[in-house]
């Protein structure tokens, strides 16, 4: 049972639980409002807005929403299985209907593997929870492979994976397997959610006095574009570049 609620102006989706799957502030419908999903956006230290992206899972829609706003020539495919949320979305959570952004109705695990998604995506973020909400309903190797198969020369999957679960080493691993390791892990907000960077293509070299003056221009953007910075120095500390 899908089941809605507000509070304090924000309008909540839920699967059968109180486990919250995604909010909507409903004046400013375009803003982030939950934690993990500003952390979802943290690719956006390390690539330019992509051509084509991929969402792997609706809920309320907040990353469609906020991505169809802040990426302008960005085309986002969202992928849901259930025509219930996409109906939600549609009629309680502002999801735009514009051709730059296109939801289809299938499995994510499917999907990924369709020769016509091969090499296509800049970037895919993965959203994949079910009532429970104590870990990603997809999170084998295999999965993850099909995602980073699907994404373009260079591009960023970004997973969202609970932290205080018992379900995150086997998360972590799978995904650090799948991408030969090039995966950054950011901190848990305070829900417990974790984002999984994973990176494909050539290796990237990245100078921090570029990756700062980029979070910079992020959090005009209302993203907490330092504290990722911050988080990643703690774990590459070291001249003035990393590569990933």
């Amino acid at each position: 049972m899908i089941m809605l609620s507000e509070s304090a102006g924000v309008r909540y989706l839920h699967f059968d639980s109180p486990w919250i799957q995604g909010a909507m502030r409903i004046a400013r419908p375009y803003d982030l409002e939950l934690d993990y999903a500003h952390d979802m956006m943290a690719w956006r230290l390390f690539l330019g807005a992509p051509g084509e992206m991929l969402h792997l899972g609706l809920g309320a829609a907040g990353l469609a929403r906020h991505c169809w706003k802040k990426l302008s020539k960005t085309k986002i495919v969202v992928v849901e299985a259930s025509h219930r949320v996409i109906d939600i979305a549609r009629s309680d959570f502002a999801l735009p209907d514009d051709e730059r952004l296109e939801v289809i109705r299938a499995d994510a695990g499917e999907y990924v593997t369709r020769p016509s998604v091969r090499g296509r995506f800049g970037v895919i973020l993965a959203d994949l929870y079910d009532t429970k909400a104590r870990g990603p309903v997809l999170d084998d190797v295999p999965f993850y492979r099909d995602c980073r198969a699907a994404l373009a020369p260079a591009g960023i999957l970004v997973v969202n994976v609970f932290g205080e679960s018992r379900s995150y080493a086997h998360s972590l691993r799978n995904v650090r397997q799948a991408f030969d390791g090039r995966v950054i892990e950011l901190p848990p907000v305070a829900a417990g959610n974790v984002a999984l960077l994973a990176f494909s293509g050539p290796p990237l070299l990245v100078e921090w006095e570029a990756l700062r003056a980029r979070a910079k221009r992020l959090e005009r953007e209302r993203l907490p574009a330092g504290k990722w910075v911050e988080a990643i120095a703690k774990e590459r500390r070291g001249g003035p570049a990393f590569t990933i």
